[in-house]
């Protein structure tokens, strides 16, 4: 811990994207359209030619299996001694962030699925700003724990710098 009145430096706990597991069927079209287009290649009938099944197995890819990997891999959640910060976007980036300090409430909501998976989603509150949700959070029980973990050292050393005095020294 810093000493009293000195602000404390902001560290990075953890940084993650949402589940995995929402590209599953992602993986499973890529697996299937090599498959398909390795066995048709060559075996077509005759009006199609093998650069049209080539252009829809590429279009098929692009659509089903990039798209949703980069849109997947442009949200990050980061968490840091100080606040969670949450980037998505693939364009434009948007960016919004919340205080451990100001204090906030967790709710995990966790459905069949993503209770097999380790997963959920959590939303935080503070009452003043709109809350932000976290979805799909993989090994969401820990994630859980530290956020509240942060929220009381955030809250503990802003009572303990307050109760020094404003001008940043120490009383005793």
């Amino acid at each position: 811990m810093p000493p009293p009145g000195v602000p404390a430096e902001e560290l990075l706990i953890a940084r993650f994207r949402g589940h995995a597991r929402r590209l599953f069927w992602s993986a499973l079209v890529l697996i299937g359209v090599l498959g398909g287009t390795a066995y048709f290649f060559g075996n077509l009938p005759a009006p199609f030619e093998n650069w049209m099944l080539l252009s829809a197995a590429g279009l098929l890819v692009v659509l089903l299996v990039v798209v949703p990997w980069i849109v997947w891999w442009s949200r990050t959640v980061t968490v840091t001694t100080r606040r969670v910060i949450v980037n998505h976007g693939i364009g434009a980036r948007s960016r919004s962030e919340m205080s451990h300090a100001r204090g906030y409430t967790i709710g995990v909501r966790r459905g069949p699925l993503q209770r097999l998976w380790g997963a959920g989603t959590i939303t935080l509150s503070n009452g003043v700003d709109a809350p932000m949700r976290l979805a799909n959070v993989p090994n969401v029980t820990l994630v859980h724990e530290t956020l509240a973990d942060q929220i009381e050292v955030s809250q503990i050393l802003a009572h303990r710098d307050a109760q020094s005095g404003h001008d940043g020294a120490a009383t005793f």
